[in-house]
């Protein structure tokens, strides 16, 4: 890799970054939340629905511009995609913000 880890924490928030951009934000006059919409429920609308999915088509062309040949790259791609799925998972909110509800039972 060219930029040893310095570029791969670079690459890692690129990748996030770009993947949290299409999959979970609306962008400027919604413009990204309409276009999650055209896209439905095809294999393009799945794609961007899955931050999962979506970070590994982001991160294949960030890791090749990285790396120094083929196979570097293919670890990098795999890499990069990972810590972008790990530093989603750090930062997300949760889904369901609902507290649980226990009630005891009357004796």
């Amino acid at each position: 890799m060219r930029h040893g880890a310095e570029g791969f924490l670079i690459g890692t928030l690129v990748v996030w970054r770009i993947t949290h951009l299409l999959a979970a934000e609306a962008g400027p006059a919604n413009v990204l939340g309409r276009l999650r919409g055209l896209l439905g429920s095809g294999f393009w609308g799945t794609l961007v629905d899955c931050f999962y999915c979506l970070s590994l088509w982001v991160a294949a062309p960030a890791a090749f511009s990285l790396a120094d040949g083929w196979r570097d790259g293919a670890a990098l791609w795999l890499a990069l995609s990972a810590a972008a799925i790990l530093l989603e998972r750090a930062t997300a909110r949760p889904t369901d913000p609902t507290a649980a509800v226990y009630e005891d039972e009357e004796r």
